[in-house]
């Protein structure tokens, strides 16, 4: 079975396209429509859907989170636009409001789980609650919880609210009937699991289901849980230099350039501290502001007359955190 990936913009189609045949998600097509010219019956044969696909951030975090390509799903970052504090603020009244197009998909096709994100923001809460209205009267169980990327490991806030939306009925079971034996034994068991979805509001429940997801706030990679000594000193810690940090502190000693003058440009405070998670080993650029700032380790240079800058920093601003994706997927996998 193909994903279908449903995305506008040619520069970010075509780098679906390259990912695809890279193996990096999920093998399927790619459709450039709008999502307004796309009918119900163009779905029919795909297991996976995703919407307002950008560079197929929902596919790769669905993969780390331990979703396989052969179970149904369907995903969609409706336009931040109409809602974000970088757009006109036209909210509904925006030609980007386009959650009616993907809901009257939704209620057509009915698909068993729907995945998806938004800005989070006062001005986008009207959005996310027309959304759970209109999941709700579908018979789908509705949870939704905000959070930044910081809760990742990222040393940036980018806070998003995630939501997804569980139809508590045979739709969840279409997958599992085609599993093996095996599978089936093991399917039958979450098929009684899945009778009380114990992790997400029901309809007309409460639409943040803070339990569902407690675990969001913490990477894989920081488990364990950390007492108050502990988070002080590492709030210290991100204080000093990595040099510092590492044992070496003489490397930045000022008295080491007292001859050159350069004892201020080498203080400590000039030097970027470490961050958590994947961030660990970031690149780090020094700024004119005379701030070092982190960014993603091996990320191509997208200065000024760099080829293709443009299409990659809108499709990089964009995507959604993979990280913060893939953990929230796991909640849900875990709350079942």
């Amino acid at each position: 079975m193909r994903a279908y990936y449903n995305e506008i913009d040619p520069y970010a189609a075509q780098w679906l396209r390259n990912l695809i045949a890279a193996g990096h998600i999920a093998p399927g097509d790619v459709d450039e429509r709008s999502i307004e010219d796309v009918h119900p019956d163009d779905l029919k044969p795909y297991t996976q859907c995703h919407f307002f696909a950008g560079v197929g951030v929902w596919s790769y975090a669905l993969r780390r989170a331990g979703w396989p390509d052969d179970r149904p799903v369907w995903t969609g970052s409706c336009p931040c636009q109409p809602f974000s504090a970088a757009g006109a603020g036209a909210g509904f009244d925006d030609q980007r409001h386009l959650w009616p197009h993907f809901h009257w998909l939704i209620s057509e096709r009915q698909p068993a789980i729907v995945f998806g994100e938004q800005v989070a923001s006062k001005d986008a809460e009207p959005w996310l609650d027309l959304v759970q209205a209109d999941l709700e009267a579908m018979a789908y169980a509705f949870g939704a919880i905000a959070f930044p990327s910081a809760g990742v490991g990222a040393p940036h806030i980018r806070d998003r609210s995630y939501w997804v939306a569980n139809a508590a009925d045979q739709r969840q079971h279409r997958w599992r009937t085609s599993c093996s034996s095996h599978g089936r034994d093991a399917s039958r068991v979450e098929s009684e699991r899945l009778r009380n979805v114990g992790g997400l509001a029901k309809p007309n429940g409460m639409r943040f289901e803070q339990e569902a997801v407690a675990g969001l706030h913490d990477a894989e990679h920081h488990a364990e849980s950390r007492s108050s000594a502990k988070r002080l000193a590492d709030a210290e810690h991100m204080q000093r230099s990595p040099a510092q940090a590492a044992g070496f502190s003489e490397l930045v000693s000022p008295e080491r350039h007292e001859d050159s003058g350069e004892a201020a440009r080498h203080s400590c405070n000039l030097w970027p501290g470490p961050v958590n998670g994947l961030w660990a080993d970031a690149d780090w650029l020094f700024c004119r502001d005379g701030k070092w700032r982190p960014v993603e380790p091996s990320t191509f240079p997208l200065a000024h007359g760099a080829a293709g800058r443009v299409g990659r920093l809108r499709a990089y601003g964009n995507a959604i955190n993979v990280e913060a994706a893939a953990h929230f997927i796991a909640a849900y996998l875990e709350s079942l």
